[in-house]
């Protein structure tokens, strides 16, 4: 994997590029003199982790051939106050799906094994942080 990150402008703004050429941009934020041009490189990091977790999802239940007509994940994290650097310490995850024709044990074990096996993002932020994850099925907790 190669990733480029080129400044784009005063006084914080970036934007990195993987090798085949799309991007993402960064900047700080406006507490310290960033223009909100992007995305927190810390953000960045959350959002990784719900996309690595999401494809490891959508690719289980396929094989699965399940359906479902939506899955929205939302993530909660905070970061330790002290000390440098502020680092993640905790991360709720909520993996929300909707469909009738889901069985949601299947859509649980999907989530299990994404964030306790496949997904190379939350094995690295399990290092420093606690990570909690829930899974609703139609508006209802799986167990």
């Amino acid at each position: 994997m190669k990733i480029s990150v080129k400044k784009q402008g005063e006084p914080f703004h970036f934007e990195a590029f993987n090798d085949e050429g799309q991007s993402v941009h960064m900047d700080a934020s406006p507490e310290i003199g960033g223009t909100n041009k992007g995305v927190r490189p810390m953000q960045m990091i959350i959002m990784g982790l719900g996309g690595c977790s999401g494809i490891d999802v959508c690719n289980i239940l396929k094989k699965q051939k399940q359906e479902y007509t939506s899955l929205n994940i939302e993530i909660n994290a905070s970061r330790r106050a002290e000390p440098e650097p502020k680092i993640f310490e905790h991360i709720v995850m909520e993996f929300i799906f909707e469909g009738a024709k889901l069985d949601p044990q299947k859509a649980k074990r999907a989530v299990d094994l994404s964030i306790e096996k496949y997904c190379s993002v939350s094995e690295i932020l399990r290092q420093s942080a606690t990570l909690e994850y829930k899974v609703i099925v139609n508006k209802e907790i799986i167990a």
